[in-house]
Order: structure tokens, then sequence, then C-alpha cells
């Protein structure tokens, strides 16, 4: 078969599809692949066996078909790219940290009935369609057994061409479920919800039916432990991805901030650094149920942290008052931080970790720290979300 040596794929895209030497982009192909005149793929060096029967068609992995030194080195090239577009000066790539296959242990699925029949499952790949899930080799097993149970629950209380959602978290008492969209008023939906909840164990089980969630079940306080501390779990609040992503992260912001004493977490959250880190920490974080449960959980371990309610976006911390810190640690949403940002760049902070689920909104505001008198020293790449296409980071800046 006549092979065009042009037609190699050399990389993959940001949404994961290769790239031939001619630019031109060819979906499900890796690295070492080759097109052949014909359009065939023919099969390199790095392209593996996908291990799911809904792969490609399921929206939770995207790359599944390469190996992971492969996919390692996806993510390195996501990070290079976005740098390199706001003209950062290429730190020190560290290696990636890649999460294990079925280690997710939070997930957020889509529901829809068909006559007697419930579809459950994530989105197929750009559509609204639901690939119904009968296996996965990334969610943990304690979330994935739950799968046919939910099935029959929902038979019985979505309505006939229904949809909905279901959220499940694995926390310290088990699995947290919350069911959205749909709606469970009657006495006979209750008797299912409570047998159901028993017979299954659950941590917690809630309803949201639009109007913020509505606990039905939960015979003992919710928790996830963070560096050992309990810390209360508000319905839907938010978690690292997997154990081992959490891990990877917390170990290269200590490495970051080194002997550092007097710490601000912005953007805290549960406090997965402010409950991690050493010394005199400030957390600040504009959720009020994360400010509740945080202090709540800090005052019960006597950790030394004190937590400011203070949105971050309205209220950034000003360039006096974060000079008074040794080091800042810094993890906002998708969006970035971009006022923050420009705060710290006046300021006098010797040390900046910045953690990021997003390579473009990092490098954007990285930007503003250079030009702030700033180097970015090193970056670790994070694969927390298996096979996807999504990079999460920790950078760390010191002051010139």
């Amino acid at each position: 078969m006549p092979v065009n040596d042009d037609d190699e794929v050399i990389r993959l895209a940001a949404r994961g599809d290769g790239v031939t030497a001619k630019g031109r982009f060819a979906p499900l192909t890796a690295p070492g692949d080759r097109i052949a005149s014909d359009g065939t793929i023919i099969a390199g060096p790095h392209r593996q066996v996908p291990p799911c029967r809904h792969f490609p068609l399921c929206g939770g992995c995207q790359l599944q078909h390469v190996d992971d030194g492969t996919y390692g080195a996806f993510l390195i090239d996501r990070i290079v790219s976005a740098l390199s577009a706001q003209a950062v000066p290429l730190p020190t790539i560290l290696p990636p940290n890649l999460s294990p296959p079925n280690s997710r242990r939070r997930a957020s699925l889509r529901a829809t009935r068909k006559g007697k029949a419930v579809f459950l499952g994530f989105n197929a790949e750009a559509s609204h369609d639901i690939v119904d899930m009968r296996e996965c080799h990334i969610l943990r097993p304690e979330l994935f057994a739950l799968m046919t149970p939910l099935r029959t629950l929902l038979s019985k209380i979505l309505p006939q061409r229904g949809a909905g959602g279901v959220r499940m978290t694995l926390v310290d008492q088990g699995v947290d479920v919350m069911l959205e969209g749909v709606s469970a008023d009657s006495l006979e939906a209750t008797t299912w919800l409570s047998d159901f909840a028993a017979r299954h164990r659950l941590a917690r089980l809630s309803i949201d039916d639009g109007y913020g969630a509505q606990p039905r079940w939960e015979p003992d306080p919710v928790t996830v432990a963070i560096d050992g501390v309990p810390v209360p779990f508000p319905e839907g609040a938010f978690l690292q991805a997997t154990a081992e992503g959490e891990a990877a992260l917390v170990a290269a912001v200590r490495e970051a901030i080194g002997d550092a004493r007097i710490v601000v977490d912005l953007f805290a959250g549960l406090g997965t650094f402010a409950l991690s880190l050493p010394g005199r920490i400030l957390a600040a974080e504009g959720a009020r149920d994360a400010v509740l449960s945080l202090k709540s959980a800090a005052n019960r371990a006597q950790r030394q942290i004190v937590v400011d309610h203070r949105d971050l976006f309205r209220r950034p911390f000003e360039a006096d008052e974060l000079s008074r810190f040794e080091a800042v640690v810094i993890d906002p949403p998708r969006a970035g931080a971009r006022e923050q940002a420009a705060q710290l760049a006046l300021s006098n902070v010797a040390k900046v970790a910045s953690v990021s689920c997003n390579p473009a909104t990092f490098a954007r505001d990285a930007k503003i720290l250079v030009e702030g008198g700033y180097r970015l020293e090193w970056v670790k790449p994070i694969g927390q979300f298996r096979w996807s296409t999504h990079v999460e980071l920790v950078g760390f800046f010191a002051r010139r």
C-alpha cells in the first residue's frame, strides 16, 4: 500500500486529534501513525488498543488509543503551547503525574428515560446523546457498582422521556449521591429513596429538583479526609478528581513554597492545600459552604488556619496585603484570576505556587506575573482526568 511519508502524524492537537506533518487533522490517530493515500490509518508504535467498548463514542475519554508516554507528552505540549502563545519564557517542565485507571472518585452523569429503559452515563462526544455506560475504566469501582441499581431507581422516579443527572462522590463514609432534575415528593417515592440508600449503604442521598440540594438520607455527617483531617462535605462541593492527583498537587505546592511558614491560600475551597501545609495559613474562599466546612475542620484539628470568606474576583487581595506573606498558593477556577494576578505582580511575595485546570488562563496570568518581575521556574503537569484532554498543573514563580 503506498504511503506518503509526509503524512505521518507528528503530534496531538488540543482536542486530541492527530496532526500530520502537512497540518492535516486526523481523528483517533497517535503520533507515529501514517495516513495512506487512500485514507487508511497505518498504526504506529504509540497506538494502543482502547480498553473500553464505549470508546470513542463516550465523551468521558478522548485518548484511550494512545500509550502513556504519548498521553504525558500531550499534557506537556498543551502547557508549552499556552505559554508560548503568551510569550512567557519556557520553564523546566517536570515529568507528568498520571492518575491510574479506575481512580476517579467523583463523576457527574446524565440520565434519560425512554419507556421502561433508563440510559445512564456520560454524554457522547460533542453531543447531548447519552452513552449508556456498561463498563468504565476511569471510575472507582465503588461508583461504577451503583450504575445498575441507579437505573432501577431512576426508572421509578423519572417521568416518561424525562431527563436528569446523577452526581457521585466517594467520601469517608461511602458514596455520596445527588439526583438532579427529579422530584420525589410522594410517600412511595420517599420510601424508594430510603430503601435504595440503606440497601447500598450510601453516605448520603440528596435530591436537587431545581431549588437546591435536599438531603433525604444521611445517617452520619458526611466528610472527606484532607491530610487526615475530616472536613464536612457540602452537597455538590468540589473535590479533586482522584486521590492520586490530589497528592501530586499537594506535593508540588509544598515543593514550591519550601520553608515558607506564613502563607495565604487563595481560592482555598475545602482546604486541599491549607490543611496540608505547615505554618500559619490564611485561607480565602468565596463559597460560603466551603468556608464553614474549612473553619469547622481547622478548629477541631487545632490547625493554625484563619479562614476568610472573600470573593476574590470582586475583592482580590491587594499588593500590600499580599506582601505580608512569605508565599502565596492560588488555585482559581478555569477562568483564572486576572485581577488577583495583577495585584500579585505588584507585591513583594517571594514565592507563588499557582495551581490551574486550564493552561490557557494559567499562561495569561503567568504573563502578568512575569511582567511584574516574577520568573516561572518550573511546571508540574498533572493528569487527573485519565485519557481526557483536560490538563491540570502546578507552576512555581519566584521573585527575580
